[in-house]
């Protein structure tokens, strides 16, 4: 059964899972164009972390950060064997149902531009392209996204 809760970053599962997200840019990506924010980052309180149950055990993480008129997805990951399950998905939902619950008109996100399964799951649950946002560059290895709320 799959659950997402409100969670901690510090969770050793979580942390397990970010690790593993953060090694998977520094594999994917040049340095300046990870934007993944560290574990002690994702305890402020701008940010509302979740974590994706399956069977009582953390699989997948998600957050947002607040900012003044939306919200912005941070360290979506789901472990490999649970991937295919829905899990993301419901990570995501609980993403755009706490930016809704915070007041936001908007949801945006920052991808890799070869991180086809994201940007799949994203266009699935409505969001669309568009250039970047906040301190973003423009970034060849970026794609950016946004919902509207």
């Amino acid at each position: 059964m799959i659950r997402v809760t409100p969670g901690d970053p510090r969770h050793p599962e979580a942390v397990r899972l970010l690790q593993a997200s953060h090694a998977l840019m520094q594999s994917s990506f040049p340095a300046e164009s990870n934007h993944y924010l560290s574990i002690d980052d994702l305890c402020k309180s701008d940010i509302r972390f979740f974590h994706g149950l399956v069977g009582g055990t953390v699989l997948g993480t998600g957050a947002i950060k607040l900012f003044a008129d939306y919200a912005e997805v941070k360290s979506m990951f789901t472990a490999e064997a649970a991937r295919g399950q829905g899990l993301a998905g419901a990570i995501l939902g609980a993403l755009i149902d706490a930016a809704r619950a915070e007041g936001k008109s908007w949801v945006r996100l920052e991808t890799g531009n070869i991180l086809y399964a994201a940007q799949r799951l994203y266009a699935r649950h409505g969001f669309v392209e568009r250039g970047p946002f906040g301190d973003y560059p423009n970034d060849p290895n970026s794609l950016f996204m946004e919902k509207a709320l």
